[in-house]
């Protein structure tokens, strides 16, 4: 269990690739979604230190600040699912930046693989530490591994705003177009109800 994590102790990867990436997530993101990609990565980068799970901060921080951009109007595709959007807009962005291309692949794997049910750590840490951590957030899924002096201090410098109304909405929108997705299979589960009994709106 965490007990004394703060926000001070969360690693932050101060890279020049890491400010254009959360550049590009507020230039297409709503506020709510901006800060739900931030929260996504404080949870999974708290969680690893936390507990001693070595993981990438920069790939991790920039897959977090890319990982829902495939439910944006600028970036939805009515061919694949948003994930793997995402994981596209992951591979240019990061061709852009000069990544190579093993790391452009990695950059879009751990975006696919935030929607899948379990990502073993040891194959893949900073795919696991995402899934977990949007999990924690959106669903309210191990809600109790952040400590209570991290959550208060996270929720109130990065507020979930509007995030139940406006993913609820997305994801739905997504199931129904794309309904052999896994978003389809996140609706068909009630995915909503999850959401609004979300511990971290409590």
């Amino acid at each position: 269990m965490l007990s004394c994590m703060r926000y001070d102790d969360v690693i932050f990867p101060d890279t020049p690739v890491c400010g254009t990436a959360r550049e590009v997530a507020a230039q297409y993101h709503s506020a709510s979604l901006l800060n739900h990609s931030i929260r996504a990565y404080i949870w999974a980068a708290a969680y690893a230190q936390e507990r001693g799970i070595g993981f990438d901060a920069e790939l991790l921080y920039v897959s977090a600040m890319l990982h829902d951009i495939g439910l944006t109007a600028e970036f939805d595709s009515h061919t694949v699912p948003f994930e793997e959007a995402g994981g596209h807009v992951a591979w240019a962005f990061a061709a852009g930046a000069g990544w190579p291309v093993e790391r452009r692949v990695r950059a879009a794997e751990v975006i696919i693989r935030h929607m899948w049910d379990v990502v073993p750590v040891e194959e893949d840490p900073e795919g696991h530490l995402l899934e977990l951590s949007t999990g924690m957030d959106i669903s309210g899924r191990r809600t109790e591994d952040i400590p209570a002096g991290l959550r208060e201090e996270v929720l109130r410098r990065h507020p979930r705003l509007d995030l139940v109304k406006e993913f609820a909405a997305c994801v739905t929108d997504q199931g129904t177009r794309k309904p052999s997705s896994l978003a389809g299979g996140f609706v068909r589960g009630g995915i909503a109800e999850r959401m609004a009994n979300n511990p971290l709106d409590g």
